[in-house]
């Protein structure tokens, strides 16, 4: 009973700081890059996701309370506090699952993805309900050592966990952090295996596993942290949309102006590269005379774009030959907009192509589209 209590209390407290925590870090990121956030009408708010992530923790603290309040009046047994629990828990995974949507490093299935993110949220909901059932219709039963009452609470716990230790892995390895990334994979496991004496008679639900979900709580939340700082840096280091220029002087020959990554005015020869250029055009044109949805190109899934790897080649191809500084990442050129759909991210007035080789370009049949486009 006392090392519950405690156990329940130190999850109240740690979770109520560190939401806190990232809640006072979201206000700061607002209000420091209000400019940045709001230059175009581009949905990546990335705050929106760290406010999420800021609720799924305040989640954690109303279930604790809960928790402690249920022990205090032994309400554990009761269908009204799992019911509850239940609903805590789902509300906490759906947090987390919209702040995933806003992240680049998160599952491909669900970044950006309205239609998958809608899909996760049935079923989340979906176990939920099936949580309260098998609480009313099995009670305390076990079959073969396992209690069946506490198998969709684990199976939702097993979905959320495995979406954000993609996240983290991602996240921290595209950054050059492998030790954080690898202490990021053993809390998420250790979140799962805390877990594991509820729906195992043999695990002893004692001292040391409380002890465990503490520290692989305080863990996740420091994580959070740590992941909240690097949206930070990541914001402050995306140039503006304003401060770009684009030159396309001749075919695979260009200009380009990025102040904030050291590179002013510099020519970049793409020469046999002919593929990355005539992509990197497409963008170019449709920013610069397209209105509406023809400022996008969709890039797979049969779009005009085969494969996203071809973005991260034309991004490879400017660093390489640039030489700059500052490496350039994919969303200093480019704007995510949901749904496999892609914008260039410099304003239509810094973007200047060549007369004659715009006439060359749409006069392909292959391209004949953007003739329209520049006709209409």
């Amino acid at each position: 009973m006392q090392a519950e209590k405690f156990y329940l209390l130190s999850h109240i407290f740690i979770s109520l700081i560190g939401a806190l925590l990232l809640l006072a870090i979201w206000y700061h990121i607002r209000l420091r890059f209000k400019k940045l956030l709001q230059e175009d009408e581009s949905p990546q708010r990335i705050d929106k996701g760290l406010a999420y992530l800021s609720a799924a923790v305040f989640v954690w603290v109303l279930s604790g309370i809960w928790g402690y309040l249920a022990l205090n009046y032994s309400w554990q047994e009761s269908t009204a506090f799992h019911g509850i629990q239940s609903f805590l828990s789902t509300l906490n995974s759906f947090f987390i699952l919209l702040s995933l949507f806003f992240l680049d490093e998160s599952p491909n299935f669900i970044r950006k993805n309205t239609r998958n993110v809608k899909s996760l949220s049935i079923v989340l909901i979906l176990l939920a309900g099936t949580s309260v059932a098998f609480f009313e219709w099995f009670q305390n039963e076990d079959f073969g050592g396992v209690r069946i009452r506490f198998i969709p609470d684990f199976l939702l716990s097993v979905l959320t966990s495995v979406l954000l230790g993609v996240a983290f892995y991602r996240v921290f390895m595209r950054r050059g952090l492998m030790i954080i990334a690898g202490i990021a994979m053993v809390t998420v496991i250790a979140m799962l295996y805390s877990q594991l004496p509820e729906v195992f008679v043999k695990m002893h639900d004692d001292f040391s596993n409380h002890l465990i979900k503490i520290i692989a709580k305080s863990s996740t939340i420091s994580i959070f942290l740590v992941m909240a700082t690097n949206w930070v840096i990541q914001l402050a280091s995306t140039p503006k949309s304003s401060e770009m220029r684009l030159i396309v002087s001749d075919w695979s020959l260009i200009r380009l102006s990025v102040p904030s990554k050291s590179m002013h005015d510099v020519s970049i020869d793409f020469a046999s590269k002919t593929t990355q250029f005539k992509n990197l055009l497409r963008f170019a044109i449709r920013r610069k005379y397209g209105t509406g949805d023809q400022q996008y190109i969709e890039v797979g899934n049969r779009g005009e774009i085969d494969r996203q790897t071809y973005l991260t080649r034309i991004i490879e191809n400017l660093n390489t030959i640039a030489d700059a500084d500052d490496q350039l990442e994919r969303k200093d050129l480019f704007t995510f907009v949901g749904q496999g759909k892609y914008r260039l991210r410099i304003v239509p007035s810094n973007i200047e192509i060549d007369d004659t080789l715009l006439s060359e370009f749409i006069s392909d049949k292959d391209n004949q589209q953007y003739e329209v486009m520049l006709n209409s």
